[in-house]
């Protein structure tokens, strides 16, 4: 019986990188006259920052990550991005390997020259000249309860910045504030992926209860008709979908870039222990970031 992938590593194994950070004509048309209505109605986004973005030379856009999946964000960057920047400048999106296994989710991650977060796919990416757009708090900080909305905390992962520093590129700090109010969260645990089953499955370690969670739940018992068996085992599998992170309520996301960050000026000593100086340095910039957005109430949304 063949064994199901435990790290993102094994996950991402006979992945093609496909046109890392190129934008299919589709998904350009369909920005244009689908999504950037629909976001534009939904959550209002705006950026500002984007002439901040390097043109001669890749780089890592960090950025901190909210709302379970981050659909929310995700949707208006692309919108934003495509209108600002232009898809004559690729970028790509740092996405869970797991994604590019499940369709329609890998046609999309695709259509957006999303790739792997592994070394190797990011070692690639930079040296065909592509930008890194990465969210190093992954589930981690995506999962974090609705409290903590403006907090940046990467869960001490430093891999971003070994790529930075191996490859020699600047980092562009980005922060976003307001998409975690789109799917509050309230519970974030790793037992709740063993409990849940379906997230350990596909290779997550956490798992979150969102207000998205909590109503499903309440529909379940209150309106489905069935044996409170039955019952608890819809309200089960609802809580392991990847559904209840699908974002509800429509709040403003605004995205602020910062001027980027030189490798010289982070990595001035390589010595491995001085990472985690380099990455509180980093979260205090967007950190700063996600202040200064809170406080600005105009800006360039794109229209």
């Amino acid at each position: 019986m063949a064994r199901l992938p435990t790290r993102t590593s094994d996950w991402a194994q006979g992945i093609a990188l496909g046109r890392p950070g190129v934008f299919s004509t589709r998904l350009v048309w369909a920005a244009q006259r689908i999504l950037w209505p629909l976001v534009r109605v939904c959550f209002r986004p705006r950026m500002r920052g984007a002439d901040n973005l390097p043109d001669d030379t890749p780089y890592l856009l960090v950025a901190n990550h909210s709302a379970g999946a981050g659909i929310a964000e995700i949707l208006c960057f692309v919108a934003l991005y495509l209108r600002q920047v232009g898809a004559h400048r690729p970028l790509a999106g740092f996405a869970l390997p797991q994604g590019f296994r499940v369709f329609p989710l890998s046609r999309l991650l695709r259509a957006i020259g999303a790739v792997p977060s592994t070394y190797e796919a990011a070692r690639d990416t930079l040296a065909k000249g592509v930008p890194i757009l990465v969210f190093p708090g992954g589930d981690h900080e995506t999962l974090r309860p609705v409290w903590q909305a403006h907090r940046v905390d990467f869960g001490g992962r430093v891999g971003f910045l070994k790529i930075a520093r191996e490859a020699g590129v600047p980092i562009v700090p980005m922060a976003i504030r307001g998409s975690h109010f789109t799917c509050p969260i309230f519970l974030r645990a790793r037992w709740l992926a063993w409990v849940l089953v379906v997230p350990r499955l596909i290779g997550l370690k956490r798992w979150g209860i969102s207000l998205t969670s909590v109503l499903g739940v309440l529909a379940i018992f209150l309106l489905v008709p069935l044996h409170t068996g039955y019952q608890c085992l819809l309200a089960w599998l609802w809580l392991g979908s990847p559904f209840v992170f699908l974002p509800i309520i429509p709040w403003r996301i605004t995205f602020r870039i910062g001027t980027p960050i030189a490798p010289a000026d982070l990595f001035a000593d390589n010595g491995e222990a001085d990472l985690q100086d380099v990455l509180g340095r980093v979260e205090g910039v967007i950190a700063a970031l996600v202040a200064d957005a809170g406080h600005q109430r105009t800006g360039t949304d794109g229209s």
